[in-house]
């Protein structure tokens, strides 16, 4: 039955292990028993917009609808954290410019190309962010191929990337003087950035369980995913973790959030120590 909802509509255990385990299978993303209430929270305005008095009706709604595909999307939209800023861990990007930079430019030199992978970019803040560190540089001046991509599996956060257009809460690490020369200020008081470090980022939509949209990116020479797979159990840590590693050129580097390790997920990593921080590197035969 349908009809309009009044006040809040509880979410059964039984219906949270349905639509838990539904978003797992889905996006590898992994609610436990104290998770309950969050989800809980967050679908209730998805009831009352399609008249749902129950979240069972919901998960059907999810599994057979014709339009299950945009509801998924918007769901998965309202059960992640898309938490993010410019300049976000000063410590790894002073790493990423100052030490592994260096390092891939002189690499490189031959081929003179550079991919980098921002995975679970989110509103884009880190991707452009590493495009103005590369831009900074002067390594990679010229006949250079820069190539910066960034995914996530929100389709509305990709959006917010695509304009490039940030308000103010985005900036909360950046000092004045790089506001000034990347940005300019638009008439609703928010900020624009600069067309020639748009064009170094290109996004794209990608569920990182999904191992066929996967075999789409080529390889790369930097993957970042900061703060992601947190949000995922050993097990589907471990397959995106590997998914990372083999799309890492030998001697490529995978940099994750400052509170996240590859400690029991896998071993196939070597840690690197760098000045400030530490990162993981794959191994092997670096080609000059």
């Amino acid at each position: 039955m349908l009809f309009e909802t009044v006040g809040r509509i509880e979410l059964t255990d039984e219906e949270f292990r349905l639509l838990a385990s539904f978003i797992y299978d889905h996006a590898g993303l992994y609610f436990d028993e104290a998770s309950k209430f969050l989800l809980e929270s967050r679908l209730q305005n998805r009831l009352k917009d399609h008249h749902f008095d129950s979240f069972l009706k919901y998960y059907h709604y999810l599994l057979y609808h014709q339009d299950r595909t945009s509801e998924l999307n918007t769901m998965i939209d309202i059960v992640t954290t898309n938490e993010t800023y410019f300049y976000r861990e000063k410590n790894q990007l002073d790493a990423f410019a100052e030490e592994i930079l260096p390092e891939l430019a002189q690499r490189n030199a031959g081929k003179k190309r550079l991919r980098i992978w921002s995975a679970g970019c989110s509103t884009g803040e880190e991707p452009y962010t590493l495009a103005i560190l590369c831009s900074e540089s002067g390594l990679f001046d010229g006949a250079w191929e820069v190539d910066i991509i960034g995914t996530d599996i929100s389709q509305r956060v990709l959006r917010t990337a695509r304009k490039s257009v940030f308000s103010q809460s985005s900036f909360r690490a950046t000092e004045e003087n790089a506001l000034q020369r990347y940005f300019s200020r638009t008439e609703d008081g928010k900020y624009a950035l600069d067309e020639s470090i748009r064009n170094m980022v290109h996004f794209g939509h990608l569920n990182l369980m999904d191992e066929k949209m996967m075999g789409l990116i080529r390889e790369c020479d930097i993957i970042m995913c900061r703060n992601v797979i947190i949000y995922f159990d050993k097990n589907a840590k471990a397959r995106v973790v590997n998914s990372f590693f083999r799309k890492l050129v030998p001697g490529g580097f995978l940099l994750m959030g400052h509170s996240e390790s590859l400690m029991n997920i896998t071993t196939v990593f070597k840690l690197k120590h760098l000045t400030k921080v530490m990162v993981y590197q794959k191994p092997g035969d670096v080609q000059k």
